[in-house]
């Protein structure tokens, strides 16, 4: 995690309404965003960013438990979670963490 510099982990209950996009709803309008990561990757900074605000890594705790049916099944859904957002940090975009089984 040394290489996670100036990044904070948030755990919410669930997502804002603007963090949500339509197909991330269930058919009953519950949030299925499990996490987010809010700020700019490290591959779309020049010298400039210096004393940047931290970037922002949310877990979401009622989507993640609705989405596991089990305790384990949630720890590791919740490993998967905090690995894809932290990959979003060093600018993997979700089409590679697909390919790479991380989506």
């Amino acid at each position: 995690m040394n290489a996670v510099d100036n990044v904070v982990f948030l755990i919410e209950e669930e997502p804002r309404p603007d963090m949500v996009l339509p197909d991330e709803l269930d058919e009953s309008g519950q949030a299925q965003l499990l996490g987010l990561y809010e700020g700019t990757a490290l591959t779309d900074r020049d010298d400039g960013w210096a004393g940047a605000l931290p970037d922002t890594i949310f877990l979401f705790r009622g989507p993640l438990s609705r989405y596991c049916d089990t305790v384990e099944e949630l720890i590791d859904e919740i490993a998967v979670t905090v690995i894809h957002e932290i990959a979003h940090h060093f600018g993997i975009d979700d089409d590679r963490l697909h390919e790479l089984g991380w989506g």
